[in-house]
């Protein structure tokens, strides 16, 4: 429950600049002053070499898991580093509880580099469906946020993906053949064909936006961890978007997809995604 009375909805309705300002201020405090400052005690491998953790990392989660939960009373937070550290936090997700689903630095690699291309994530779900989502580049200071109904907006200005040009070759993002089983690359060698242009992806998150902003055209991503795609399917549907598993079923972030999945620009370039990466497997 949301105290008493008080639904998500409500809760949206007047506390999201609360958020906002959470999600910023975990920015500027736990990360931005570590951006090309980090020593290498700061700097730690989780899986391998290629999944990286820092003190921002740890930091910035650790203040939006305070924040938020007192925001929304009643409210659970599941943060990736809380995850790694004891596994069964994600079920979570599964419950009826509103959920914050947190990502504190999206891109880690990109940052632990000095690259720019990093940033916040944070949604807000309860029963399986992401209500709310923030999308916050400190490097860039962009936020980009999403409301189910209400659409997607960067900084206040709404967002809509629109449709790729006809007759212009898809450029998709996809995940790196490291995150992948042999049936997925198997999908993805699908996307190696006449009027693709498929490309390494960065941070999911900032793919999602740039699909949200029609500067990308789909994402095929092969891994189901909703820290990475919570907030950005729905930034993603909210400016007029489209997500699809490899069963033509839109992604859940309750888990037991079917990959590789794409998120698009309209429903059409989705379902074209979805038959070459059907294709391909």
């Amino acid at each position: 429950m949301i105290g008493d009375t008080e639904t998500i909805e409500e809760f949206l309705a007047h506390r999201t600049s609360d958020v906002e300002e959470a999600v910023r201020q975990a920015a500027a405090t736990e990360i931005t002053p570590r951006f090309r400052q980090l020593a290498a005690h700061e700097i730690d491998q989780k899986s391998g070499p290629h999944d990286l953790v820092t003190d921002a990392d740890r930091k910035a989660e650790a203040y939006l898991t305070e924040v938020l939960a007192k925001l929304l009373p009643g409210s659970v937070v599941v943060g990736e580093e809380a995850v790694h550290a004891n596994p069964v936090t994600y079920e979570a997700i599964q419950g009826e509880a509103p959920v914050w689903i947190v990502d504190p630095v999206d891109g880690t690699r990109q940052f632990v580099h000095g690259d720019p291309g990093f940033c916040t994530l944070v949604a807000l779900a309860q029963g399986g469906v992401v209500h709310a989502s923030w999308t916050y580049a400190p490097a860039f200071d962009q936020l980009a946020t999403a409301i189910r109904g209400r659409g997607a907006h960067l900084d206040g200005a709404p967002l809509r993906s629109g449709a790729p040009d006809p007759g212009r070759d898809l450029e998709v993002a996809t995940s790196h053949p490291d995150y992948t089983t042999d049936d997925q690359k198997r999908a993805l060698l699908g996307l190696r064909t006449e009027g693709v242009l498929p490309r390494p992806c960065g941070s999911a998150g900032l793919e999602y936006l740039a699909v949200a902003r029609g500067e990308l055209d789909a994402t095929a991503f092969s891994w189901e961890a909703a820290w990475d795609h919570a907030a950005g399917l729905l930034l993603v549907e909210e400016a007029g978007g489209a997500h699809l598993t490899r069963a033509g079923e839109p992604f859940r972030i309750t888990g037991g997809n079917a990959l590789p999945f794409t998120a698009a620009r309209d429903e059409a370039t989705a379902r074209r995604v979805v038959r070459l990466l059907s294709a391909g497997g």
